[in-house]
């Protein structure tokens, strides 16, 4: 009886891992080659999609970003990494940098603060 039970609950405890780790990473709905930004926490509320530079987030995203995407393609010397500034035409501060592949759901130093972005090869 004691294996029966240890064999259920490694397999019930594989399965919750098996779940767990594909709710991960299906959070962020960015397309492939893409870096996505939000206006809401947890990627909720008005998306923009990018596959390229933003010198100026037009209309309801400028300054309300709180969740972040980048889903853009990795390779040796391609601009993968996604840095966004505070100020229009890529000025002032860096607000958050996303390594390929990293989704953000949300930071309170970068909240609100976006009004453009670019790729780079690093942060």
């Amino acid at each position: 009886m004691k294996r029966l039970t240890t064999a259920l609950a490694a397999a019930l405890f594989g399965a919750g891992t098996v779940l767990a780790g594909s709710a991960v990473a299906e959070a962020a709905d960015c397309r492939s080659g893409y870096f996505c930004v939000w206006t809401d926490a947890n990627f909720e509320g008005l998306k923009i999609e990018q596959s390229g530079d933003d010198h100026w987030w037009e209309g309801n995203i400028s300054n309300y970003d709180s969740s972040w995407a980048n889903h853009g393609t990795s390779g040796p010397g391609v601009p993968d990494h996604v840095k966004v500034y505070d100020g229009r035409e890529l000025i002032g501060a860096v607000t958050i940098c996303l390594a390929p592949g990293q989704e953000v759901g949300y930071n309170a130093n970068a909240n609100d603060r976006g009004s453009s972005h670019t790729w780079s090869v690093r942060c």
